[in-house]
């Protein structure tokens, strides 16, 4: 599970086999997350909280592996909102028959503008979801799909490709919470990520030797993550781990006699971002203050 800053919260190794939709592992992680956060976050997110308890908002995305009762139950116990994905069955496609084109809104992009080929709706009063908690919403999301894109028979049929997910948010611009549910694929670049940093491959035959290794390779990724936050700009800013590897920390480099000094490779093309990385980083441990709860923060 991943956070809005792409740090890695919690994770599970499970046994190949294992299903991509198991509740009680869902619930497992949801609860090693939150206690990951800071304690001001994860006040009032207990089971059994009063709502007016919780200092801050949180929202639980998933695909639609997550969509499970369980799940959904436990964000409500939690003061926690959810955004899930939701499979195109039977029962929203016969929604769908019953909803005029008028009805369809444009989509959103990441700028705020109408996304061509793609709209949305709300199918909250055409399907029943009396299963879900009070309050819970279905929105649908049709669009042209791109070359090579794998369609079902009724996708097919329509000529639109059809996403769908459930959310107990009550904002009425279901176009802004269809963009927000379709970032949630930042997860997926986080998976990527820690994948390309070592995860790809579990190298012992333990699962607690194995749980160690996943573990230091999310501590990486997020070494590498919040540094890239604190100490780079422009397109270095948005790399990926492994980018950030190959063209910062593979730089040449020897250390002076006296070993107070690094001379860098001056020909290396990202040596000039490199120094000004370690320049940024040094301001912010400079201007680090400590709260009275231990944590550290800087100004940035």
């Amino acid at each position: 599970m991943a956070g809005d800053c792409d740090e890695v919260l919690a994770g599970m190794l499970r046994p190949g086999n294992a299903g991509a939709n198991t509740a009680v592992d869902h619930i497992v992680v949801l609860d090693q997350a939150i206690a990951a956060l800071p304690p001001v976050w994860r006040v009032g997110h207990r089971r059994g909280d009063h709502p007016d308890a919780a200092a801050k908002d949180l929202v639980v995305r998933a695909d639609s592996a997550g969509a499970s009762h369980w799940l959904a139950e436990d964000c409500r116990a939690r003061n926690i909102g959810f955004s899930i994905g939701y499979q195109i069955d039977e029962r929203v496609r016969d929604g769908l028959l019953f909803v005029d084109d008028d009805a369809w809104q444009p989509a959103t992009d990441g700028h705020g503008a109408d996304r061509p080929g793609a709209e949305v709706v709300e199918l909250t009063d055409h399907v029943n979801l009396d299963a879900w908690p009070v309050g819970t919403r279905l929105i649908v999301r049709r669009e042209t799909p791109h070359p090579g894109a794998q369609l079902t028979l009724f996708d097919t049929i329509e000529g639109k490709r059809h996403t769908a997910f459930i959310t107990d948010a009550t904002d009425d611009d279901i176009a802004g919470l269809e963009l927000f549910q379709r970032r949630r694929a930042r997860a997926e670049n986080v998976i990527r990520d820690t994948k390309a940093g070592g995860l790809a491959n579990l190298p012992f035959d333990c699962i607690v030797n194995n749980k160690t290794w996943m573990n230091l390779c999310f501590a990486a990724h997020d070494l590498i993550t919040w540094a890239r936050t604190i100490s780079l700009t422009g397109p270095l800013r948005r790399a990926t781990p492994k980018t950030i590897c190959h063209r910062l920390l593979h730089v040449a480099g020897r250390t002076t006699p006296t070993c107070r000094r690094l001379d860098l490779d001056r020909t290396w093309p990202w040596t000039r971002h490199l120094i000004d990385a370690i320049a940024r980083l040094r301001t912010a441990f400079a201007s680090l203050t400590v709260t009275e709860h231990g944590i550290a923060h800087a100004a940035l």
